[in-house]
């Protein structure tokens, strides 16, 4: 048997290795094309109805998507968040900074659905909850979106979260809401009402973004004649932990019985799909 000349096999690798580098980078071009997928990124976990169950499950996502910036390596900064009651969170605003962030995490956007045997629930019933993750492109340019603050009310408060000796003393929360729409945006993490109202004003530029972009989106959808109904709308992904272990993404099939390996943040694999499946099965796919 003729031996391989070593010369013409190093050859073949490095055109494969070549060929491989151009398929990734065309794959990233597909996948992170939208016009703000390079961005940083706002994501909002909110608890749905359930009490303590559904506090518990926002602050589970939390956790998720904490680990999952970490292996990615991005920074992230907690921007606001309201305790429940007994546990968890009822609502919480994260800053996720580092490339193609925000291109990412818009594959989460929707219902989160758990079901498991309620920690909570003394006769260890199996309990069904919601939460809703929201994702925004941070605006990078003042000029993208102009506020008018006669268009804004300005409310101060004082923190409920951890922070800090200052906190329930002093107002240093603020609230800004967008009149016209209803839109509001808040802060209460940062120690100084300047540094809160910076951050909050942050948050409401990117919320009249992605409202704009929802506008356009909608007018593409009555063009193309389609119906998508508003609100919660269906879940995107089931977690089920009793009485097996599955976690599925109802949009692309994916699934998984590996539930602790996802809710420690091992995600790429579900974003990935979705981002696949909204760049070739939607005309002019991305954000």
């Amino acid at each position: 048997m003729a031996q391989a000349d070593p010369d013409i096999a190093a050859g073949v690798d490095g055109e494969y290795a070549a060929l491989l580098a151009d398929y990734e980078r065309q794959r990233t071009d597909l996948l992170f094309g939208g016009p703000y997928d390079e961005r940083d990124a706002l994501l909002t976990i909110s608890a749905g109805a359930g009490g303590t169950e559904a506090t518990d499950w926002a602050e589970m996502l939390l956790r998720m998507y904490l680990r999952w910036a970490e292996r990615h390596r991005f920074a992230t900064e907690i921007v606001d968040q309201l305790e429940g009651e007994q546990a968890g969170l009822k609502s919480v605003t994260v800053a996720v900074h580092g490339r193609v962030a925000y291109g990412w995490l818009r594959a989460e956007r929707g219902v989160h659905r758990l079901v498991r045997i309620s920690p909570f629930d003394a006769q260890k019933r199996r309990q069904t909850t919601f939460a809703l993750i929201e994702v925004l492109p941070e605006v990078e340019d003042d000029a993208e979106i102009e506020l008018d603050w006669d268009e804004i009310r300005v409310d101060t408060y004082r923190s409920q979260g951890a922070g800090g000796q200052h906190v329930n003393k002093t107002d240093s929360a603020v609230r800004l809401t967008h009149l016209p729409t209803g839109i509001v945006a808040q802060s209460q993490n940062e120690r100084s009402q300047i540094q809160n109202r910076e951050t909050a004003i942050k948050v409401l530029k990117a919320r009249l973004l992605e409202r704009r972009l929802e506008e356009k989106e909608a007018e593409m959808r009555a063009i193309r004649g389609e119906h998508v109904e508003a609100g919660w709308g269906n879940q995107i992904r089931s977690y089920v932990l009793h009485p097996y272990q599955m976690v599925k993404d109802l949009r692309t099939q994916v699934e998984t019985s590996n539930t602790s390996a996802v809710l420690d943040g091992d995600l790429d694999a579900f974003m990935t799909a979705e981002l696949e499946r909204e760049a070739t099965d939607q005309p002019g796919g991305g954000a």
